[in-house]
C-alpha cells in the first residue's frame, strides 16, 4: 500500500501514472498535508512556485530506507497553462527519481507516460529545434535514456524518408473503415470484435449502414476535391465477412471516393488466418489491395488455445504462402510479447518461424493488460512473464528484427504495458505502412467509418484535435447510422469552415 501527501499542488493523475511504471496495480491513497503516513511506501511531494521557476521536493520512506530529493525547473512560458505544466514535470521527474533509486529499476522512457513519444520529438523537429537541442530537451527534461532516443530518431528519420512530405500531408486525410466481426474474440483484445456467429443477425443491416456513411463521406471528399492518403480496412476482422459482401464494400468505396487512384496505400488487416480464403484474396488483389496482415500473435500452438484464437499454427503459415503466391506479397504479421506461459523459448520459436517466412514487415507488441479485456478482468488464470524477462524478450526481438533487415518505422505506447516497453513496427525496406504512420503521429484527419471506428479531426494547418467517435456496438450502429452520418457531415463542415451546401443525397440512393 503506498500512501502520498502532496503539498502545494493536486498532481494526483501524473503521480499514479509515475507509480504504474514500477508497481503493478498499486493500492494508492491520498491524504491530508497533516495526516500522519502509515502506508509500505509513503511519499511526501512538495512543491514551490518561485520567480522564475518551481522549486519540488520528495521524500520517499519504506522499510526504514528513506530517500530525498530535490529538483528547479525554469518555466517554459510564462502563462497559467506553461506554468501548470512546468509544475507537473518537475512532480513527475522528482517522483521518477525517487523511485528509481529505491527500485533500482531505470525507466527508459523517463517521465514520458504518453502514448506517441515520437509524436513529441516530431514537434520539436517541426517547430524549428535542431536535433542536438530537442535530444537534449528529451534527455535532460523528461528523462530519455540514450538508447530510447536513438530509436526515436531512427523511426523518426525513416518516416521522413517514407512520407517526404510528412509535415505538410494534413492537406490529404486517410479513412479507416471498422468491420467489428471476428471467428472469436481473444482473451486480450479490447476492440470492437464480436463472435460473427453469434451476432450473424447484425451482419447485413451493418453492411447497409457502412455503405450509407462511406457514399455520402464519399460526396463530401468529392464536392471538395480532397485527396486520401490511405485507406485501412480494420475490426475486428475484416475478412470475417464474405468475399461477396468485401467486394461490394470496394465497388462502393471506389465509386463514391474522389481520386482512389492516387491513393498511396490500401490496408486490409485479414489478421485471422481463419478467415482468409483464395476468394477473399482474389478479390482484395481485384481492388488491387497494396497490403495485408496475417497475425500469428504466437506461433505456440497451447498459446493460441489459451488466448481464445480457434486457428492453428499451420493453417497460419499455409494462408501466408496462399497470399504470397496470389501475387499479395506485402504482408504483415504480428506477435506479442508476454502471452500467457511465454517466455523467451517460445519467442524464440516464434521467431524462427518468422524467420523461414520473411513477412515485409513485423509488428512486436508487448501485452497490454487492458480494463475490459477478458484476461485483465480473470488475471489469476492467466500468467505472465516477470518484467525482467519481458525486457529480455523486447531485447531479442530488436536484435533479431536488426539481423534480419527489418527497420523500426512506428511505435506506440499503451497504458499497462508489460515492463513499460512499447509495440513497435518494424518492415523491411520500402515495404512500411503509411498509415500506421498516420494514426500513430496524427499528422492529418484520420476519417473513421464504420463500426467502433473513431475520427480524428484535424483541419488543415491547425494543431486542434478533434475526436468523433461511432457506435462501438453493432445494434446501436445499425440503428443510428443515417443520424450519426448527419451529424458527422455538420462537423466536418464546421470544422473545415466550409459554407457550401451540406452532402445532400437521393434517399436510400447509397444504400443498394
Amino acid at each position: 500500500m503506498i500512501q502520498v501527501k502532496c503539498i502545494g499542488h493536486v498532481f494526483e493523475r501524473e503521480i499514479r501514472l509515475i507509480l504504474a511504471l514500477f508497481y503493478e496495480d498499486p493500492q494508492i491513497t491520498f491524504c491530508d498535508e497533516q495526516e500522519e503516513l502509515n502506508g509500505d511506501l509513503n511519499l511526501t511531494l512538495s512543491l514551490r512556485y518561485e520567480q522564475t521557476g518551481v522549486v519540488a521536493h520528495g521524500r520517499l520512506d519504506a522499510g526504514g530506507q528513506t530517500e530525498e530529493y530535490s529538483y528547479v525547473r525554469p518555466f517554459g512560458t510564462r502563462d497559467e497553462k506553461g506554468e501548470r505544466k512546468t509544475a507537473k514535470q518537475a512532480i513527475s521527474y522528482t517522483l521518477l527519481t525517487l523511485l528509481e533509486r529505491h527500485t533500482g529499476v531505470e525507466q527508459g522512457w523517463g517521465i514520458l507516460t504518453g502514448i506517441r513519444p515520437t509524436k513529441l520529438l516530431h514537434q520539436f523537429l517541426e517547430n524549428g529545434i535542431g536535433r542536438q537541442e530537442a535530444h537534449r530537451i528529451l534527455r535532460e527534461d523528461y528523462r530519455l535514456r540514450p538508447y530510447k532516443l536513438d530509436l526515436l530518431q531512427k523511426i523518426i528519420d525513416l518516416q521522413l524518408q517514407v512520407v517526404p512530405d510528412l509535415y505538410e500531408i494534413d492537406r490529404e486525410l486517410s479513412v479507416y473503415i471498422g468491420i467489428p466481426f471476428c471467428p472469436t474474440k481473444c482473451a486480450y483484445c479490447t476492440f470492437p470484435a464480436y463472435a460473427i456467429k453469434s451476432h450473424a443477425a447484425s451482419v447485413n443491416p451493418f453492411l447497409l449502414g457502412l455503405h450509407h456513411e462511406i457514399s455520402h463521406i464519399g460526396e463530401w471528399l468529392k464536392q471538395r476535391d480532397m485527396k486520401v492518403t490511405s485507406v485501412y480496412f480494420g475490426g475486428g476482422t475484416p475478412t470475417s465477412i464474405t468475399a461477396e459482401d468485401l467486394d461490394q464494400l470496394f465497388t462502393t468505396l471506389y465509386d463514391r471516393f474522389p481520386h482512389m487512384d492516387q491513393v498511396r496505400e490500401l490496408t486490409v488487416e485479414a489478421g485471422r488466418p481463419d478467415t482468409i480464403t483464395a476468394e477473399k484474396l482474389q478479390v482484395m488483389k481485384k481492388w488491387q489491395v497494396d497490403r495485408i496482415s496475417i497475425n500469428p500473435q504466437s506461433f505456440t500452438q497451447e498459446t493460441l488455445r489459451a488466448i481464445g484464437r480457434h486457428h492453428t499454427v499451420a493453417e497460419t503459415i499455409e494462408k501466408y504462402h496462399l497470399a504470397m503466391e496470389m501475387g499479395l506479397t506485402n504482408i504483415n504479421m504480428d506477435l506479442i510479447i508476454g502471452l500467457p506461459n511465454e517466455g523467451m523459448h517460445e519467442l524464440e520459436h516464434s521467431l524462427r518461424e518468422v524467420e523461414k517466412l520473411k513477412p515485409a514487415s513485423l509488428t512486436v507488441h508487448t501485452l497490454s493488460f487492458k480494463r475490459a479485456s477478458e484476461m485483465t478482468q480473470n488475471k489469476e488464470r492467466y500468467k505472465v512473464a516477470s518484467r525482467d524477462e519481458i525486457r529480455k524478450m523486447m531485447n531479442l526481438a530488436e536484435q533479431w528484427t536488426s539481423a534480419n533487415g527489418y527497420r523500426p518505422y512506428y511505435l506506440y505506447r499503451q497504458k499497462n504495458i508489460l515492463g513499460n516497453l512499447e509495440n513497435v513496427g518494424y518492415a523491411q525496406p520500402g515495404q512500411e505502412s503509411i498509415y500506421n504512420i498516420m494514426i500513430m503521429e496524427e499528422a492529418q484527419t484520420i476519417l473513421g467509418l464504420g463500426c467502433g471506428a473513431v475520427s480524428k479531426l484535424i483541419p488543415p494547418g491547425s494543431d486542434k484535435l478533434t475526436r468523433w467517435p461511432n457506435p462501438k456496438d453493432p445494434k446501436t450502429y445499425n440503428e443510428t447510422y443515417r443520424q450519426l452520418t448527419e451529424a458527422k457531415l455538420r462537423d466536418l463542415d464546421q470544422l473545415y469552415e466550409d459554407k457550401r451546401q451540406p452532402v445532400i443525397l437521393e434517399k436510400n440512393a447509397a444504400d443498394r
